[in-house]
């Protein structure tokens, strides 16, 4: 007795990370869902940076920014090497 349909196996970490009840479920809805959802993930975050800044002002700008650095530097080295 077989099941029909290709069963893939995912990595236990990126289970473990699925089960996350609100970031785990809009990280799967990403990557396996509609093209459209990755809009909506980026609207999601611009709109959550607006409202830090409302809330908390200049540091509200300035240390979600500052905190994205390491990862464009990391994106730009990947970048280079091809």
């Amino acid at each position: 007795m077989s099941i029909s349909g290709s069963t893939v196996s995912r990595p236990l970490w990126l289970r473990v990370f699925y089960t996350v009840p609100v970031i785990g479920w809009m990280a799967r809805d990403v990557m396996e869902g509609d093209r459209a959802n990755l809009y909506f993930l980026l609207v999601t975050l611009v709109s959550l940076w607006g409202i830090s800044t409302l809330t908390w002002g200049i540091p509200g700008l300035y240390i979600p920014a500052l905190a994205s650095v390491p990862v464009v530097f990391v994106v730009l080295l990947l970048i280079t090497r091809g």
